[in-house]
């Protein structure tokens, strides 16, 4: 079983656990349900994932084991980061966005050992005949406070209600929680902790941006050119400020996206490509984006409105700083605001502003649409290799590429955008005509 996981390790290229998973993987070798506290990108993805390589069997039929995950876009990564174990186990993402028909298609005619997916989607095909739950032996909830937040207690209890083969129970979150709602059924858990006496990073500066004025956008504007060209989320507390805020920085030449709940989801797709790719160094958001999206380079985090809580506050600031590495908290405040009760000024540095501030440059990356994806049978591979032969690009000049459903995304070098539309315009990928253009 030791020979599995470092063999699991080496695939991905990782040489180490940290100490937080280390202690998951320990942990899962008991008898005993488990409660994971750890900060937001702390890697609490590998300490479930991993231990169910060694419970889940090959010769065992049906769902073996079960992630229930708050939203589309963290269960999707689940199963891209599984994915990338090349293990032999078959795994299905089942959440909203995807063809309930063709998820009921592979669930009842190549059924996987490892299901993920959203509290109602998952509940539905249960309801349906879909899934035979009686088989399911390990059951994780990752972000479960959030689930609870977001209002799935009612989906969570009746899906749990039918797991009557389990066997073990992992809860994971980021903030400590006071209480487990009597459904989840998990008694005396083992505990393991690692979110410190504050829950806060050491590896993050934070600092206070005061604004002369109340309306905080030209303030905004040079911070972020002060920043420079490196990955910025910039949050906002309500969908209409999102909207305001991206509109003024555009206005004034910053190449930036918008992401909120409001967004259709092919479009919040396509901006969370275009930021996680480097095609855009800034990314306005609500809270939305402060949980649940796996983007490990973000270099800054901008809190443009005040968070409406600590436990905001503490999820926002988890999207920079991920995996031990460092990063940066800003607070704009203007004269009538002031620090919440819950933080320390003497915990932040003042952020002077210049009055000139360089020009923001443009991002050395730009993503290419393809509008073909992964129910035409497309890859990554198939996209990589196109761009190579059909393209004539060098591999240094393609970057980070995304299959979706109808549509798959691929940044490629700026300064060959041009050129490269020209020579792929007639061509096929994969044997199919499709649209090739700039992903604005």
């Amino acid at each position: 079983m030791v020979e599995i996981i470092e063999n699991t390790l080496r695939t991905i290229g990782i040489e180490s656990l940290n100490e937080m998973q280390t202690a998951a993987l320990k942990a899962n070798e008991s008898g005993r349900d488990v409660l994971l506290l750890s900060p937001t990108g702390s890697g609490k993805t590998l300490a479930f994932l991993l231990p169910l390589l060694r419970q889940m069997r090959q010769d065992t039929p049906g769902v073996q084991a079960l992630v229930i995950a708050p939203s589309r876009e963290l269960a999707l990564q689940i199963e891209t980061v599984f994915k990338s174990f090349k293990s032999s186990f078959k795994v299905t993402c089942c959440c909203g966005g995807h063809s309930s028909e063709q998820e009921k298609k592979t669930l009842t005619e190549n059924t996987p050992a490892l299901l993920i997916g959203t509290p109602g989607r998952l509940l539905d095909h249960i309801e349906q005949g879909n899934i035979t739950p009686e088989t399911i032996k390990y059951l994780i909830l990752d972000e479960f406070d959030k689930s609870l937040e977001l209002g799935f207690q009612d989906e969570m209890k009746e899906i749990i209600s039918h797991l009557s083969g389990l066997k073990k129970k992992m809860l994971l979150s980021a903030t400590r929680t006071d209480e487990i709602p009597s459904f989840v059924k998990i008694h005396n858990p083992m505990i393991l902790e690692f979110l410190g006496e504050s829950g806060q990073k050491i590896n993050l500066t934070k600092y206070i941006v005061h604004s002369p004025v109340k309306d905080k956008l030209e303030s905004l504007m040079k911070l972020i050119c002060q920043i420079g060209n490196e990955p910025t989320l910039i949050f906002v507390n309500y969908r209409e400020s999102v909207e305001r805020v991206a509109n003024y920085l555009r206005k004034k030449g910053a190449d930036c996206k918008m992401f909120h709940g409001g967004m259709e989801q092919v479009d919040r797709e396509k901006a969370l490509f275009q930021f996680k790719s480097g095609s855009s160094y800034l990314l306005v958001s609500t809270d939305l984006a402060a949980r649940g999206l796996d983007i490990l380079d973000v270099k800054h985090v901008i809190h443009y409105h005040l968070p409406v809580n600590q436990e905001a506050y503490t999820h926002r600031n988890g999207r920079t700083a991920r995996m031990f590495a460092e990063g940066n908290a800003y607070i704009i405040l203007h004269g009538e605001e002031h620090l919440p009760e819950y933080l320390s000024e003497k915990n932040f540095s003042n952020y002077p502003l210049q009055e000139n501030p360089p020009a923001l440059k443009p991002s050395a990356w730009i993503s290419l649409y393809i509008g073909k994806g992964k129910k035409d049978k497309l890859s990554k591979g198939d996209i990589a290799g196109f761009l190579m032969k059909k393209g004539l690009l060098e591999k240094n000049q393609i970057g980070t590429i995304e299959v979706y459903d109808k549509c798959s995304y691929a940044s490629i070098a700026r300064s060959e955008l041009n050129v490269l539309l020209k020579r792929i315009r007639n061509e096929k990928i994969k044997g199919l005509k499709t649209i090739f253009e700039e992903s604005k």
